[in-house]
């Protein structure tokens, strides 16, 4: 089967265009809102903080608050990118080109992971001016960092399939992802909680990949790295199989 390059590689440069025409919300808004974080928690709070492990608290939030700010971005890049199309009627368009499904899936999840992961890496540079950070498995880290994004923009192309409104595309990550993040370790060791409240955080996705990052910075992690590797790639997984489903049905897409 024969991919068509140029369908891939328009959709994808067009998406990644809109970006560069909205640079102060595409990307100073998400830095500068994080270094208020580092400010605030880093250098106010962190100063009168014990250390974690041999972390100072201040480096410790580093990792939480850039995968705070990589699921957020890259639900909502993903998730206005097919959604827009859906308001605009030029969906059909699309559909009705010849584009296979996965190849449209490939260039709109691209285009939103390129923007989630350039911003992490430029929130992670910011924070070099605020704490002392140390990355012990870079690679790791790099390849943590896509993975992560790539996953969490598929889930954003669903909810961008699945809003009947610009009013739904903020609900799951308003009131579902970043509560979620907030409560999965970004701001503390889950061996910090009590033993009660532990067990119950372990239900929460998000502290796998959390615990996951940090591992990649400092060697500490809440959870093993391969079952937060695991959980990650099942919920890929359950993604693409869900994104693959919309489009042999044609859920919220035809109608």
């Amino acid at each position: 089967m024969a991919v068509n390059i140029h369908a891939i590689r328009a959709i994808y440069m067009f998406e990644m265009a809109r970006t560069w025409r909205t640079p102060l919300q595409s990307i100073v808004s998400p830095v500068v809102s994080t270094s208020l974080y580092f400010i605030v928690f880093g250098g106010a709070i962190g100063s009168h903080m014990p250390t974690i492990g041999d972390v100072p608290y201040g480096a410790f939030i580093v990792p939480g608050l850039i995968m705070l700010s990589l699921l957020t971005q890259s639900i909502a890049n993903a998730s206005f990118a097919i959604y827009f199309p859906k308001f605009t009627g030029t969906i059909f368009e699309l559909l009705s080109a010849p584009v296979a499904w996965w190849e449209a899936v490939i260039a709109y999840v691209g285009a939103a992971a390129t923007k989630s992961v350039l911003l992490g890496l430029i929130i992670l540079l910011t924070a070099t001016a605020f704490v002392p950070l140390r990355i012990e498995h870079p690679v790791f880290m790099l390849f943590f960092l896509v993975l992560t994004a790539m996953t969490f923009s598929l889930f954003g192309f669903i909810i961008g399939i699945w809003a009947d409104g610009f009013e739904r595309l903020q609900v799951i990550p308003l009131l579902v992802v970043t509560p979620l993040t907030f409560l999965g370790g970004s701001f503390y060791s889950i061996e910090m909680l009590p033993s009660f409240w532990r067990t119950i955080a372990y239900f929460n996705p998000v502290v796998y990949l959390i615990s996951g990052f940090r591992w990649s910075f400092y060697g500490l992690a809440d959870v093993g790295i391969a079952i937060s590797l695991a959980m990650t790639l099942v919920f890929l997984a359950v993604c693409i199989a869900v994104v693959g489903w919309i489009f042999r049905t044609g859920y919220r897409l035809k109608n």
